[in-house]
């Protein structure tokens, strides 16, 4: 079973989104003011299928260059505020990344090489202890419907520490944080070197994003330079990448779910700070094409209640807020729910599709202060009192998914 932060939960979000209401807020640039979090919008399991047949709007992410990102002195506010803002989409894309094409290439073409290694070889790579959150997974996870999840292949991995710690109590304790990671050295050895230089990557890139959230931020509310979103990034230890691997399916698979909007990745918030993504590559018979479904892709559930596909360049890369970073800033800047719909009809069977993750969240030692305000996950967090990201993650894994035996 994939762990809370790297995938939300599917379980703990069904839940959630049939029993929480997400707050729409207002804010005018340059300096935002406090959300108002007495408008609210209900979202329910119904509300969140679609049929196939109802056409949705298409909405491009809201898009800065890598040489604006890297200018410290320039005022990205409003960007921020159009993205990750109480009315964003909650997702924004950097473009002209440096060496970002070739990495990501890199890197999505061995996802089909790894799945099609032998299952002994593959075994070697599973790291149960850890809810198959380092190393290979398969099988592990559940669709909506409860049926296990076959179509989609995971590889798990920390591209910037290999051994987080070699404390036996914390690995015990935190094991999808502190465990190790797990190469296959003599199976597929350019993986390792793949993985870290495109993580490593999306990683600098999201410190910077960070900077600018926090410029953002700090117009609305106090903070201390060591709070704000980039330095909780800098000093963590658990980032986590996921390799993504969807297999080719037959015709009458793709059919089978086709009036599913989730069929490929089911209705999530990400639970962790910042999630950077790369834009899908598709393969048949081992020659690249282009999607073979223009309905296919990027859900995103709006402040305001409306489904929209979300889009952007396969030379960028995305970057998503998650929950905790939406409850530390006291709702400026805002997660959504989103989901991946599958491609369908004659053209998608044969398909394979690879893609890259990399969450990007506080260290399990980190101490969250939270607001008195807070209005996500309420009932978890102490009156006047705070918790370690570690805690925080343990205590939503026991409420929403299943406690540890």
């Amino acid at each position: 079973m994939p762990s809370l932060q790297y995938k939300s939960l599917l379980h703990y979000n069904s839940l959630l989104f049939r029993n929480q209401f997400l707050n729409v807020s207002a804010a005018s640039p340059p300096s935002p003011p406090p959300p108002n979090r007495n408008l609210s919008c209900r979202i329910t399991s119904q509300s969140m299928s679609c049929s196939s047949e109802t056409p949705l709007p298409t909405l491009r992410t809201v898009t800065i260059t890598y040489y604006e990102l890297k200018d410290k002195d320039a005022d990205l506010s409003l960007k921020i505020e159009e993205g990750f803002g109480p009315n964003g989409l909650g997702i924004l894309s950097i473009t002209d990344v440096p060496e970002f094409p070739s990495l990501r290439r890199n890197l999505l073409c061995l996802s089909s090489r790894l799945a099609a290694l032998p299952e002994d070889v593959k075994k070697e790579l599973e790291d149960p202890q850890s809810r198959y959150n380092f190393g290979w997974s398969h099988g592990k996870e559940q669709l909506e419907s409860g049926k296990p999840d076959l179509l989609k292949s995971s590889f798990y991995a920390n591209p910037l520490i290999d051994v987080p710690t070699n404390d036996a109590y914390l690995i015990q304790r935190y094991p999808s944080y502190c465990g190790a990671n797990i190469w296959p050295q003599a199976a597929l050895p350019e993986l390792e070197v793949a993985f870290k230089a495109l993580g490593k990557l999306i990683f600098d890139v999201g410190l910077m994003v960070a900077y600018h959230c926090d410029q953002y931020v700090s117009r609305g509310m106090k903070m201390q330079k060591d709070e704000g979103l980039e330095q909780i990034l800098l000093r963590s230890r658990c980032h986590k990448g996921r390799l993504l691997y969807y297999f080719p399916a037959q015709l009458s698979n793709h059919e089978e779910n086709s009036d599913s909007m989730s069929s490929w990745c089911g209705w999530h918030t990400d639970h962790g700070s910042l999630t950077g993504l790369t834009c899908a590559m598709f393969k048949r018979n081992d020659v690249e094409i282009s999607c073979p479904d223009s309905a296919a892709g990027l859900y995103i559930r709006t402040r305001s209640g409306e489904i929209v596909k979300a889009t952007f360049g396969e030379n960028e890369i995305a970057y998503q807020i998650g929950e905790t970073t939406e409850i530390l800033s006291q709702g400026y800047l805002c997660a959504t729910p989103h989901c991946v719909r599958a491609p369908k009809g004659k053209e998608a069977s044969g398909v394979g599709r690879s893609t890259f993750a990399l969450f990007m969240q506080p260290d399990w030692d980190e101490k969250l202060k939270f607001s008195e305000d807070v209005y996500i996950h309420k009932e978890l967090i102490p009156s006047n009192d705070s918790l370690t990201f570690g805690e925080y993650s343990e205590t939503l894994l026991d409420k929403y998914y299943h406690k540890k035996t």
